[in-house]
């Protein structure tokens, strides 16, 4: 596996936000022969997608996320370079806004109160380990997943899996979407190619037609630095001992 380039085109661009968003974003142009995503429609399953940005839902953009079920109903999974680099540490002020559309927030914001990585993450920046699960906080005394549902994460799937793949650019107010087939990149990490994945959509869930989330935007090259290509570590033992420790 070829080392990851100094300053990934997944980065964000914020200008205000540069250092403190290094690593937070994705770049994914198209390719040929490639289809390109295109506007995702509103429905319940897509309103478990959301924006994660900085202090309001219409703060900076750092990445994208999605809720999965657990025991707490207070989950969400994304890639760990969204919210946690050994340089700057954790991203502060973050917040989750599932369902947003063109400025509305049908579903409130919710703070994020904790975060799960590995440890060779949290160390080393190890794309083997680029997944975080985030623990939010309530709002109105209700749990995010009691208002928008959540998704069950899948593990030990195996590649060539049909997903829809759904997440914010951060220069648009609408997620995007890509129906595509998983690939395997090496034993660990897997792949599709689809353009229009552009800053912002780091962490966006792959998501099965059995409604399984079996991967994140993330993993090699943080995502991905050449258009039209996106990756994700393997969702096998590694995210599943990681949600264990998210969730006990």
């Amino acid at each position: 596996m070829a080392p990851r380039p100094a300053r990934p085109a997944r980065t964000a661009r914020t200008a205000a936000l540069a250092a403190l968003l290094l690593a937070a974003g994705t770049a994914c142009g198209g390719q040929d022969g490639a289809p390109t995503a295109e506007v995702a429609q509103q429905s319940a399953a897509r309103d478990r997608i959301g924006t994660l940005s900085i202090r309001t839902a219409q703060g900076p953009r750092a990445c994208t996320a999605s809720v999965v079920q657990s025991p707490r109903h207070n989950l969400l999974v994304t890639a760990a370079h969204c919210v946690q680099s050994r340089r700057i540490g954790l991203l502060d002020g973050l917040v989750f806004t599932p369902g947003f559309r063109n400025g509305s927030t049908p579903y409130g914001t919710w703070p994020v109160r904790s975060v799960t990585v590995d440890p060779r993450w949290a160390t080393d920046d190890d794309p083997e380990y680029d997944v975080a699960f985030v623990t939010l906080g309530t709002v109105d005394g209700r749990q995010v997943e009691d208002a928008v549902g959540g998704n069950p994460l899948g593990t030990a799937q195996g590649f060539g899996l049909s997903v829809s793949v759904t997440g914010y650019p951060n220069e648009s107010d609408e997620p995007i979407t890509c129906a595509v087939r998983t690939r395997s990149q090496s034993a660990t990490q897997e792949r599709f190619d689809c353009g229009g994945y552009t800053d912002g959509t780091s962490g966006s869930p792959w998501v099965t037609e059995q409604g399984s989330v079996v991967g994140v935007i993330g993993g090699y090259q943080e995502g991905g630095d050449t258009p039209g290509t996106s990756y994700s570590v393997t969702f096998d033992q590694r995210v599943a001992e990681l949600y264990r420790k998210a969730t006990t």
